[in-house]
C-alpha cells in the first residue's frame, strides 16, 4: 500500500496446518491492520521516527486483538515489514525480516537493503528440506520443525526479529535515510518475489529495476511464477516451498 508521501509492503509469516496460533483472526487480519496503522503513522506522524512509527502500529493492532488472543504465543499472527516515506529532502527507510528495499540511484549500481537477520541453527534444517522430495511426508515434518524452531526463537533475542505482538521488534529493524535527490526509484520485495534475482538468478537486481519501470510488479512475479511451475519438484532450484506467496512494489521518486 501507499500513498503520496509514505510505502508499506507486508509479507505476512506463513505457518504450517499443523501449528496453533493462539489467535482467532489469523495472518491476513493482522496484516491488513498493521499495514493502515503504519501508513497512517508514517504519513501523520514526522515527529515519530520510523521504527517508533512500526513500534506504534504494532501496539496498535496488537489492541484490536482483544482478550480472546494469546498474544504471547510464539506462533502468533506476524510479517515481514517494508516501509519508506518522505522526510524532508531524504528518504527515510524500514526493513525488518526477510524482505528486502532496492534504491535505484541516478548513477552507480541499486542498493539492496534487509535479509539479514540469519538463524544459523536453522539452516542445516533447510538444507535437509531442500534435498527431500516436495509433498512428501518427510518435507512436511522437517518444515514443521523448522517452522517450530524459527517461531521459538524469533523475537527472543536468539533468533530473527519480526513484527508481531511486540513493538520491541521495531528497535531491531534496519533504518536509514538517503537524499532523494540521489534516487529515481525504489522497491519493496517479499522473499517470494525475490526469487527473481535471489534464487532463479533471472537478472541482476538492475534487470529486476528495469523489468518493475517498464512493465510493472505483475510482470516479474509472472516471470518468478514460469519458473516456479517448470521446476515445481524444485530439482533444478532447491528451495523449501515450490511456490511462494510473492508482493512486490515499485515507486518513482
Amino acid at each position: 500500500m501507499a500513498s503520496s508521501e509514505a510505502l508499506v509492503l507486508l509479507d505476512g509469516s506463513s505457518s504450517p496446518e499443523a501449528m496453533e496460533s493462539g489467535c482467532r483472526h489469523g495472518t491476513p487480519w493482522f496484516v491488513r491492520r498493521l499495514g493502515v496503522h503504519l501508513l497512517a503513522r508514517l504519513t501523520d506522524r514526522a515527529d515519530r521516527s520510523i521504527a517508533e512509527c512500526l513500534a506504534d502500529a504494532i501496539a496498535e493492532t496488537a489492541a484490536l486483538h482483544g482478550g480472546r488472543c494469546d498474544l504471547g504465543h510464539h506462533n502468533t499472527p506476524a510479517a515481514m515489514v517494508v516501509a519508506a516515506r518522505r522526510h524532508g529532502a531524504s528518504l527515510e527507510y524500514l526493513v525488518l525480516g526477510d524482505s528486502l528495499l532496492v534504491l535505484q540511484y541516478r548513477d552507480g549500481p541499486p542498493r539492496v537493503i534487509g535479509d539479514n537477520q540469519r538463524f544459523p541453527d536453522g539452516e542445516e534444517l533447510r538444507r535437509r528440506i531442500w534435498t527431500t522430495v516436495p509433498g512428501s511426508e518427510e518435507r512436511e515434518e522437517l518444515h514443521l520443525r523448522y517452522a517450530l524452531a524459527v517461531r521459538a526463537a524469533r523475537n527472543s533475542g536468539n533468533g530473527p526479529w519480526i513484527a508481531a505482538a511486540s513493538p520491541k521488534a521495531a528497535g531491531h529493524a534496519e533504518t536509514g535515510f538517503v537524499p532523494l535527490a540521489d534516487l529515481l526509484a525504489v522497491a519493496a520485495v517479499s522473499d517470494g518475489a525475490s526469487r527473481f534475482t535471489e534464487r532463479f538468478g533471472l537478472g541482476s537486481w538492475s534487470d529486476a529495476l528495469q523489468l518493475l519501470a517498464e512493465s510493472g510488479p505483475a510482470e516479474l512475479i509472472a516471470q518468478v511464477r514460469a519458473v516456479e511451475r517448470a521446476d515445481a519438484g524444485c530439482e533444478r532450484w532447491p528451495r523449501g516451498k515450490a511456490h511462494d506467496d510473492a508482493s512486490a512494489l515499485y515507486a518513482r521518486i
